[in-house]
Formats: structure tokens, sequence, C-alpha cells
């Protein structure tokens, strides 16, 4: 660290070139510092040790959390539309927005494991694009979050209802939302293990599906309909054409929603530059087998055009060739996904929420924290937004899935857009300093194009379905309210260091 003698930094920390960041020193506002990008993670590392939060997560936590953060309700739930407008290509679908998506993660992992730090890419967008870019990272995916866990909350209704029709689906969401934030609030060590032993159930259930549903295949116990041809038999593998696939891509990358998990984690692992491309690593074979593998199972078992409508393909297609226990068993699994999913929702909220008041992004009472480390403050808004989900449970139970699943495509397109963009911001800065990169993301910089363009191809899709296209239009009123909540926080921010400055 070395000391300028001229004063024109911004108040907010933020990049100015080649590796460093400068910002106020002290309280007075008469002299700044240029820090260098590295001391800075490792000051900021510190501070979060001693003040704010812990590094709890062990390495077994980050690699579960990772490996179960996209086995969801977009894998068990999502999948039914996509199975009904797509037929057997949605393997093809899944395919494609996975590759997608873990080029977006190792694009966020090279961020990540040079600088592990609490509010992940927001706090990459803040440095390496600006002010603004920052506040609407952090803020987009603190909604982004919101949604999801309202989602699963959702999909819990969905889930009980197997077993008991007559059960509201709002009471279902009500016991799940108070049990999943107890457990967030007890600490850190107590999310992860819970997260732990999730994943464990979702990892295991979809390996030992995989093999049973294989075994049916094989020994011709599935019975007579069981068959690979099953995959291309029933109209063929593209039985509503292309354009079913096409539409559908939207709906498919709702299942992804999550991994981007692994950054959150990155400020409480205990060894984030060795576990966090390890888990990154593991994106793409976990989007081999738990959807590629999965999916091309489940579909060779029973014809895809008589799959029931309304519940989980997973659960709907071991009851119709008779296995009536391996449905249940699976309906607690998918249940459980659910319950997984909201889990790291809670979670990630209050962490992402934690990183905007380090930032001055968010009021600062969102940093508080207990004697365990715990950011209570931002449990406490983050559960009390995602209490709305009960509210519209109660008001549109038929229509309440749907519209949250959109809405949730539309903010995780513009949040992984930001990724992609900052990214690029970061690995400029990175060699315009000399600094050497711990973790490289591929293909430096076609990937970021062909992601930014994906996702412009995915806002497109929603524009052009009926029932979807509001989430796009509120995309623009969404970024209008950003920027009026970022000029807000500027202004009273320059108000309040008027009035200490006319204090003095």
């Amino acid at each position: 660290m070395r000391r300028r003698t001229n004063a024109g930094c911004s108040q907010y920390l933020g990049y100015i070139g080649r590796g460093r960041i400068c910002g106020f020193a002290g309280p007075d506002h008469k002299s700044d510092w240029v820090i260098d990008i590295h001391t800075l993670g490792r000051n900021l590392n510190s501070a979060q040790q001693q003040d704010g939060l812990k590094r709890g997560l062990k390495n077994r936590h980050i690699q579960l959390i990772a490996l179960g953060g996209a086995i969801g309700t977009g894998l068990f739930l999502g999948s039914a539309s996509v199975l009904q407008a797509a037929g057997p290509s949605m393997i093809l679908g899944y395919a494609i927005g996975g590759v997608i998506a873990f080029m977006i993660m190792r694009q966020l992992g090279e961020m990540v494991a040079q600088e592990p730090v609490a509010g992940s890419f927001s706090h990459f967008a803040y440095k390496y694009w600006g002010d603004f870019p920052g506040f609407l990272s952090g803020w987009n995916y603190w909604v982004l979050y919101v949604l999801v866990s309202m989602a699963e909350l959702t999909a819990v209704g969905t889930y009980v209802h197997y077993w008991w029709p007559g059960v509201p689906t709002w009471v279902s969401a009500l016991v799940c939302f108070a049990g999943i934030n107890a457990i967030n609030l007890a600490n850190v060590k107590a999310y992860g293990e819970t997260e732990f032993w999730f994943a464990i159930i979702k990892v295991v259930a979809v390996i030992g599906m995989i093999l049973f549903g294989g075994y049916l295949l094989i020994s011709g116990h599935g019975g007579p309909q069981a068959s690979i041809t099953n995959l291309w038999s029933h109209g063929g593998f593209f039985p509503h054409g292309f354009q079913g696939l096409f539409m559908m891509l939207a709906v498919i990358m709702f299942s992804f929603g999550g991994l981007e998990l692994i950054g959150i984690t990155a400020a409480e692992a205990a060894d984030p530059q060795k576990s966090i491309p390890k888990a990154v690593n593991q994106v793409i074979y976990r989007i081999l087998i738990f959807y590629i593998c999965s999916l091309a199972v489940l579909l060779s078992l029973y014809p895809w055009n008589e799959v029931a409508a309304g519940g989980s393909p997973f659960v709907m297609i071991f009851s119709q060739i008779g296995s009536t226990l391996t449905a249940n068993v699976l309906n607690v699994v998918v249940l459980t996904a659910a319950l997984s999913v909201y889990n790291s929702g809670v979670y990630a909220n209050s962490r992402m929420l934690y990183g905007l008041a380090e930032q001055g992004n968010a009021p600062r009472a969102l940093m508080k924290v207990d004697r365990r480390g715990v950011p209570y403050m931002a449990i406490g808004l983050s559960a009390l937004a995602t209490f709305t989900c009960v509210i519209i449970n109660y008001l549109i139970p038929a229509e309440a899935l749907g519209l949250l699943m959109a809405l949730v495509v539309a903010a995780l397109v513009l949040n992984w857009a930001l990724i992609s963009l900052t990214h690029l911001k970061s690995r400029k800065a990175m060699v315009a300093a000399g600094g050497t990169l711990v973790f490289k993301s591929f293909w430096f910089p076609v990937s970021n194009w062909i992601c930014l363009a994906f996702m412009a191809l995915i806002l497109v899709i929603l524009a052009m379905t009926p029932g979807l296209s509001v989430s796009v239009w509120l995309v623009p009123v969404w970024l209008v309210v950003m920027w009026g909540g970022y000029v807000f926080k500027r202004r009273r921010a320059y108000a309040q260091g008027g009035a200490q400055v006319a204090g003095q």
C-alpha cells in the first residue's frame, strides 16, 4: 500500500487501472490511498473473519453445494413442460444450455479464484466496470434468488399434492419457509451441513435412478414399452420440429440457475483458491450425468407422449410403469431438491446483501452479524421479501409457478450477461496489471461473446412465448427502477458527506 498526495479518487472504491483501487483512507476524506488488488482481497478477507462472515465452509461443503446447486425444480418439474413441447429433443436442449452455463461458470470462477470476497460478481462488476453495474448486478441477483426461492417453495406444494392433494400449496410453502430460515439463522456450518446432506440425497437418488432405469431397460423388467427406441419412435427425435426445442430453451435455462452459487461461497470457503476451481470444473460432468444421462434413461423407459402432465416426469414415469415404491422415493427426492435450492437461496441472498452493504450499495445495517458470524439482518430482509410467495400461492395457486419461472429466467439472463461482460473487463485489467491468473476461463474472449449472444436469444424467445413475454417487458422497467435507486443512493451519500464536512 502506498500513499497518494493528490485528491482525486471517487468516494467509493473502484478500479482505476493496472490492477489498483483508489478510495478515501479515513473519515476525514482529506487523503486517499492506492491499493494493489491482491492486497485489497487479503485485507477484505481478514476483516471479514474478524468482524463479519466466518470461513465455516469446508471443501466437502463447497463441492457438494456445487454438485447439487443445479439439481432442483428446473430439472425435476420444469422438464415437464419442456417434454410436452420438445419431446426427446429436450436432451439436446439441456446439452446446449449446459455448455453455455459451463462457459459462464468458468468466467465467474476465474474472477472468484483470483479474489474470493463477499459480494462475488457484484463486487467484480463494481470494481472493474463501475458503480452502477455493481449496484445493478448485486440487487438483480438478490431479486433473482428471491424469485427462485419463491418458485421452489411453490414447487413444494406441487410435490406434496402427490401424497395429499387436499393440502393448499401456501400451507406447504409456509412450513418449509419457517424451517429453512431457522437453519440459516443458526450458523454457516449449519447451512453447509444441511446442504451437504440435501445434495447427497439428490446425487445418490439421481445416480440410483439412472442405474435402476438402466437395469429395467436391459433386463426387460421395465415392461414391453421400455426401449431406447422411445427416443425416436413416437414422432421422431424432434416430434414438433426444431421450433419445439427452440421455444423451450428459455425454460431449460431456468434449470441451470443456481450454478453461480459457487461464487457466493468463496468468502466463507476455507481454501477458495483450490476448492472453487475444482467445483467449477465439475460443472460439465454434473450436467452430463444429472441432465443428459438421467433424461435419456427416463425417456427410454416410457413413451414421452403418454407421460401425464402436471407433475414431475421423474415421478410420473416410474409410477406409470408400476414401480410405486420408486415413484414415492423419487417424490421425496424432488421435494428434498426444492428445499435444497431454497436453502441455498436463503444463504445466497443474505451474503449478496452483506456484500452490497459492504460496498455502500445497501444500508449498513445489513452488515450486522451475530457472534456466530450470521448476517441476521440480511437473512431477515430476504425472508420478508420471499414471504410474498405464500401470499401469491394463496391468491393464484394455479398460475404461481409459471409466472415465477418466467421472471426468474429474465433475471437470470441479465445476471449471467453481467457476469460475462464483467469478466471481459476483469481479464483486461488483470493482464494490464501484469498479474498471474490462478484459474483461467475457456476461449477468451470468444466464449464471452457466444454467451452474450445466447442470452440475447433467450430474451427473444421469452418475448415470443405467450404467458412469458411479460418478463421481458419488465426488464427495461426493472433497469429504470435500479437506476433510480442508484441515483438516490448517490445523492444521499453526497448529502451525508457534505453534512460531515460542514460539521467539522
